[in-house]
């Protein structure tokens, strides 16, 4: 991680994997919005979405499919990707195409696919859980820890504030860069109704720039977006995902606000 603290490492794609075609159009998209800040770009999406609200919720298209998305994404383009894992079971046919495996913000305090995703090798990026004190993360990253692996990140994405919605505390950036991890932070979960939308989440996508820019200047060393090329189409997340123009906008404002800080 010491060449991304220079500059703002992005994760950024659609939540879940539509399509085959889809996976690879977003990731080329995501690339060429980014030019020169392309190297420092990993293409994240979903094959499975396990903790959807409804049990009529699109969820994916399943790992043997998803997988095959990613590893052509990485074939296409050459950058690196993510997806996320929900048990023990998954990880080892995951870490054989994925370059980073994701903990769910609901399973971070899971010990045992915390301690098998730990023991790939891979970068292990954990969310934290919108029930969780920013200070107790330690706990999870000493889990990947004990196997031996030190390359773990925090991502931040909002707590709960009673019924369907969430707030960010930005001081648990701060916080949780203590333990002595990269903080990422998710613009776009973090704007996320979570069941609000009857049967589905609903989101406040206006505010995700606000909370970006917040986020940078609260010291976070990365930025997780999800990005669509029609989000209002799009069958998970869309309230809360972004086109691709309002990331690259985003994403040049927040680059300003860290080339700033590290100035002074």
């Amino acid at each position: 991680m010491n060449e991304l603290s220079r500059s703002l490492f992005i994760i950024a794609g659609p939540c879940v994997i539509e399509s085959i075609d889809h996976a690879v159009m977003m990731a080329s998209i995501i690339q060429e919005v980014l030019g020169p800040l392309g190297k420092y770009f990993i293409f994240k999406s979903s094959y499975d979405k396990a903790n959807r609200t409804s049990v009529t919720s699109f969820r994916g298209i399943g790992i043997e499919d998803g997988l095959r998305a990613l590893a052509l994404v990485k074939e296409r383009t050459g950058v690196r990707v993510l997806t996320d894992v929900h048990e023990t079971s998954q990880v080892a046919e995951v870490a054989k195409v994925v370059d980073v495996i994701q903990i769910p913000a609901f399973l971070c305090r899971q010990t045992d696919l915390l301690v098998e995703a730990g023991k790939t090798g891979l970068p292990i990026n954990v969310k934290k859980g919108q029930f969780m004190a920013p200070s107790d993360m330690q706990y999870s990253v000493d889990k990947v820890r004990s196997t031996g692996n030190e390359d773990v990140y925090l991502t931040e994405r909002g707590a709960t504030f009673g019924y369907n919605n969430l707030v960010v505390d930005m001081r648990s950036i701060p916080i949780m860069k203590e333990i002595g991890v990269p903080v990422v932070f998710d613009a776009t979960h973090s704007v996320q109704l979570p069941g609000g939308a009857g049967g589905a989440s609903g989101g406040a996508r206006e505010f995700v720039e606000t909370l970006a820019c917040a986020a940078v200047g609260a010291g976070c060393d990365g930025l997780f977006f999800e990005v669509h090329n029609d989000p209002d189409s799009a069958p998970c997340d869309g309230p809360n995902m972004i086109t691709p123009d309002e990331f690259a906008r985003i994403v040049a404002k927040c680059q300003r606000i860290r080339k700033a800080m590290l100035e002074h």
